[in-house]
């Protein structure tokens, strides 16, 4: 039913007026009766607040908490920005359940490497954007293909690390290596342009540490014509795979889809943006471009701005989205999440945050910072009410044990641990009490934590750690002796750091603030890729 309500939401842009189901457990607890598909979405380089529209009331209470009745902050203004058009979003949103406090890892691959190991950044070793994930982790599609799903990717994988100087092209974990069926994509981290790119494809004729090239094909979809796109050409082959699946209508099946939306291109000249086919934006979107003095289909930009260009390829994205939705068959849950904050590069053009946060300067892609952290994060299918919010701390690799759940499967509690041998703890917890309302929270709101880290080439290598539980936050930089502590429910956009107590031996952590700072310095030296 929730499903059904989803495709009539975005087909009609509008809100889903689903009432709550309740749910209905059993192939595993929280599963339904049949066993499900599952489609996750990812977004590439579009944080929270690209999409803000997706969580009513966001922006508002922002402005409320900075404003003059609140901290009274001198740019409060700043808060009420310009994010993109994204009505598909908003309404997929409406129709399922969004989780607004959800962290990922401040770089590509290292989220990829959570979101499919269920790992952080330091157990499964995925430290840069050039790093390659070893063969040996426990991947969860592995655990669905066992269990009879159907799986594949398309679009950008960025796990197997990058081509290097002694001749190794994507050394690290590929698609078939992961337990996919299939692969139609891209293993780099970015594309030489949207429209000139290799096609890369794994199937039963590969072995699974191969590939196949070709150049990027036509495809076209209803109201969009032939092109290379890459976003097109994606979306279309998934489409296709998915009537595929029509054929075995008792075998279910799990899809990747991951967008090279919004990420720059390799090739930046005249632009490392661009603009899309104007049949893929909507009329207040094409009414911008046409302002700024935009060539459709094309990196000639004219006089938009970076956050201009941002929006234009998430508004494309969004659209694209619609597509998929609206194919998607009953008894599906469908989740899509952002792999890592909006970019801030400090270069003309390659800024891109215009909403929401005040301080925005070396605060996106990259960093520790709430705005290289904060995804969004919106699950819809059976028995998840509609027009739901959970403000629950959560994070990418939960997507590992969440989707194993909602698939009715047993969910792991340790994995492989790489190349060091043995087993490790998994890091991810699932979703899925808090989606059907078995429980308010999954994470104890002090002891437990989640971690955002990555270490950061653009700046020569700096290691960057940012660790919070339900209420506090830490923000480091290559030191871990001085880091930012903030009250991130008091002050969610990081404005005013708390003071720190001298020391946490012998009774240091005397008080609610100094308990928590001392628990994330605990964990911080325990977990993150600053421990020894």
């Amino acid at each position: 039913m929730i499903a059904r309500c989803l495709a009539a939401a975005v087909a009609t842009l509008g809100l889903a007026a689903c009432a709550p189901q309740e749910p209905e457990p059993s192939a595993g607890e929280f599963a339904i009766d049949q066993r499900p598909n599952i489609l996750l979405i990812i977004s590439d380089d579009v944080g929270t607040d690209v999409t803000s529209d997706m969580f009513p009331g966001l922006i508002e209470r922002l402005q409320a908490t900075y404003g003059a009745d609140g901290f009274d902050h001198p740019q409060a203004g700043r808060i009420d920005g310009h994010p993109a058009s994204t009505p598909v979003l908003d309404a997929f949103a409406a129709s399922g359940m969004t989780f607004s406090q959800t962290w990922a890892q401040p770089f590509c691959s290292p989220t990829r490497a959570s979101i499919l190991t269920g790992l952080n950044v330091r157990q499964h070793g995925v430290a840069t954007y050039a790093d390659a994930l070893d063969q040996s982790h426990t991947s969860f599609v592995q655990a669905l293909s066992d269990a009879g799903y159907a799986t594949a990717v398309f679009g950008k994988w960025h796990m197997a690390g990058l081509p290097n100087p002694n001749g190794e092209d994507y050394p690290g974990m590929k698609p078939r290596e992961a337990g996919f069926d299939y692969f139609s994509g891209n293993m780099h981290a970015a594309l030489p342009t949207f429209w000139d790119w290799e096609l890369q494809v794994q199937d039963a004729e590969t072995a699974p540490g191969e590939w196949r090239s070709s150049p990027a094909p036509a495809r076209s979809l209803p109201g969009v014509a032939p092109t290379t796109n890459a976003g097109v050409v994606k979306v279309a082959e998934l489409l296709d795979w998915m009537e595929e699946r029509e054929a075995e209508p008792e075998r279910p099946w799990f899809g990747w889809l991951a967008f090279h939306l919004s990420h720059a291109t390799i090739d930046q000249d005249p632009s490392a943006m661009m603009i899309p086919e104007a049949d893929l934006l909507d009329a207040a979107t094409r009414a911008e471009v046409e302002a700024c003095g935009g060539t459709y289909a094309s990196q000639d930009v004219g006089q938009c701005s970076g956050e201009a260009q941002m929006r234009f390829m998430t508004n494309a994205m969004d659209t694209l989205i619609g597509h998929v939705l609206r194919a998607v068959p009953p008894n599906t849950y469908v989740i899509y999440v952002g792999d890592n904050g909006t970019p801030m590069y400090g270069r003309p053009q390659l800024d891109f945050i215009d909403n929401m946060y005040i301080t925005r300067e070396a605060r996106g892609k990259g960093t520790a910072w709430q705005g290289g952290a904060l995804v969004p994060l919106a699950i819809a299918g059976p028995g998840i009410p509609a027009g739901s919010s959970n403000g629950e701390i959560s994070h990418v690799a939960d997507l590992f044990p969440t989707i194993l759940q909602l698939a009715g499967l047993n969910v792991p509690e340790r994995v492989s641990n790489g190349t060091r041998g043995g087993t490790t703890t998994l890091a991810g917890r699932s979703l899925a009490p808090l989606l059907f309302g078995r429980a308010e929270s999954v994470r104890d709101p002090q002891s437990d934590v989640v971690l955002t880290e990555s270490v950061n080439l653009m700046t020569g290598g700096t290691r960057v750690v940012g660790i919070r539980n339900a209420r506090y936050k830490l923000v480091c930089a290559d030191d871990p002796a001085d880091c930012e502590f903030f009250d991130i429910a008091a002050d969610p956009l990081e404005q005013y750091p708390l003071a720190t107590p001298e020391s946490c031996a012998a009774g240091g952590g005397r008080g609610v603030e100094a308990s928590n700072y001392c628990t994330l310095r605990g964990a911080l030296a325990a977990e993150s890729i600053f421990a020894s």
